[in-house]
């Protein structure tokens, strides 16, 4: 049969009965919006959720670890070598926080074409010392420029200037926290004291708020030769050399591969942050969840409307069989109906999904723990219209299915001889 006529007849049904086609369509536009609103947020709330971690750590951290020796004196001798030997207690020895060779592994990662970047970064433990109140505190030693560049250091300094750190000498930059605690203003002169009852006075240039608020009470940052000329080292100390990659997927392997390379222990940020990503996963899949849910809805109420269209057009569609359309020509004008509706709606909820998300990307949200944040986070990537585009027409054609079949066995003989 002509396709166009077929079309022709399905469009003369819809309109003959356009409030209750019209129901259906705004039933999968309602769907298709909330399906598109609820995961551009809650994606582009995870981004932001897992940012907060994610974007501040490398994907390897080389360091080395203080724990204890594994080959104990007595398993050199020879009486008790091939015994197995319970020690219990051990204490660290000799273990030092320095990676050796430090800039050599530097220079051999940087030629490492899996690598985006290196970074890298002394950690120190001291006190900040607030009248006679010492208060627990961490100094990070950093290159200024890497940080900025891999790890958006610069994003979270939300008062004064990172590069500071490298141009102004003994300078350092406070947590946010931390600089209430300790009452300190940009251009104060604030005093540590370092494991070594060593005491230093640095030069408050600005605040660091990451948004983690347990964080910010204990963290500062301070340049490599600052951190090294407090903890009385030389200018080769690192403690800690972190690594970007290309591929975040690739670190579980690479880490272990440095470990092994370096003789070093090397954590990937997938082991660091699990919680984070199980988090990330959960919260995805509620969203999607609840879409497929709504489609689904949607996809009954197109049902019940074709089922109901059947019933009331039995005459019609005997008249149709009886003037020579064939059941499956039947099938497909019904067919037709339950695609155009997901069509029509489908297209319309894309557009008012789009609508909503930045209506929602507008609204203010400010936070005095994200200070960086001053709007609803959303994500506007394309696969999720793309989603919405195909579960319209897949749930709509389902939902016609099994009214176009219950439509194409129809008998005219029956229907023209009830009436």
């Amino acid at each position: 049969m002509n396709i166009r006529l077929l079309v022709r007849i399905a469009f003369s049904l819809l309109l003959a009965r356009w409030k209750q086609s019209l129901v259906a369509a705004i039933g999968v536009t309602f769907s298709i919006t909330m399906f598109i609103a609820l995961l551009a947020f809650m994606t582009g709330l995870n981004d932001l959720l897992d940012g907060l971690i994610l974007n501040r750590t490398p994907h390897i951290r080389l360091f080395n670890e203080i724990k204890p020796n594994n080959l104990q004196p007595i398993n050199h001798d020879s009486l008790f070598s091939k015994k197995y030997n319970f020690i219990r207690s051990v204490k660290a020895g000799n273990s030092r926080q320095e990676i050796y060779n430090s800039q050599i592994i530097i220079k051999t990662l940087w030629q490492d074409k899996r690598i985006q970047g290196v970074a890298p970064k002394i950690t120190a433990q001291v006190f900040f010392n607030e009248g006679k109140v010492n208060i627990t505190g961490i100094i990070n030693g950093i290159d200024v420029e890497a940080e900025s560049r891999l790890f958006s250091f610069t994003d979270y300094v939300v008062e004064g200037n990172a590069i500071d750190l490298k141009n102004v000498n003994n300078s350092i930059i406070l947590g946010k926290g931390l600089a209430e605690k300790l009452l300190a203003n940009i251009g104060d002169v604030v005093q540590v004291t370092t494991a070594n009852q060593q005491q230093f006075s640095l030069k408050v240039i600005g605040y660091f708020q990451s948004g983690l608020v347990d964080i910010d009470k204990v963290q500062s940052f301070a340049s490599l030769s600052t951190t090294q000329k407090i903890v009385g080292k030389p200018s080769h100390y690192i403690t800690d050399i972190q690594v970007r990659l290309h591929d975040l997927n690739a670190a579980p392997s690479l880490a272990k591969e440095y470990a092994q390379l370096f003789e070093t222990d090397a954590e990937d940020i997938q082991t660091a942050n699990a919680q984070f990503e199980t988090g990330s996963f959960v919260r995805s899949l509620i969203s999607y969840a609840v879409g497929i849910t709504l489609l689904i809805v949607a996809g009954f109420g197109i049902y019940n409307i074709l089922n109901m269209m059947i019933y009331e057009k039995m005459d019609s569609i005997a008249i149709l069989k009886a003037t020579g359309f064939s059941g499956r020509d039947v099938n497909r004008i019904f067919m037709v109906i339950a695609v155009s509706i997901g069509l029509f709606g489908g297209v319309i909820g894309l557009g008012f999904g789009f609508l909503f998300s930045v209506l929602i990307d507008q609204i203010p949200f400010n936070t005095a723990s994200l200070p960086t944040i001053t709007t609803y986070p959303v994500n506007y990537s394309i696969t999720f219209y793309l989603i919405g585009a195909v579960f319209s027409i897949v749930t709509t054609w389902l939902a016609g299915w099994a009214p176009a079949q219950k439509a194409s066995k129809v008998d005219p003989v029956v229907i023209i001889r009830g009436k």
